[in-house]
């Protein structure tokens, strides 16, 4: 089955968040034109992650958290902490510091 242009933008983008950064879901959809697909790129990166060879573990939520829960947010945590990326107590993580925005995303 043949990706959408939507799906390969996703792809790309997440092969592009570089190690110690992190970007949310609703960023990577934005840029890939579909600012509204934030569930979209959580379901690409559920069924693509592996086949792709995806770095999924640098994608969280708009609010910094890790969206999983039990043993895989246990690896999503230690695989971030291995790239340098420290949590506060709460398990949220700085934005302000480890957010990638793609490039050609504005915020205005």
């Amino acid at each position: 089955m043949s990706q959408s242009p939507f799906t390969r933008r996703v792809i790309a983008l997440i092969h592009s968040i570089p190690s110690g950064r992190v970007c949310t879901y609703g960023l990577l959809a934005a840029s890939a034109g579909n600012p509204k697909g934030a569930r979209q790129v959580s379901r690409i990166l559920h069924s693509c992650s592996q086949k792709e060879g995806l770095p999924w573990h640098r994608v969280v939520n708009r609010m910094g958290r890790i969206s999983l829960t039990g043993s895989s947010l246990d690896v999503q945590k230690g695989l971030l902490m291995s790239e340098g990326i420290s949590f506060d107590p709460d398990g949220g993580l700085d934005l302000d510091r480890y957010l990638w925005v793609p490039s050609g995303l504005s915020f205005s």
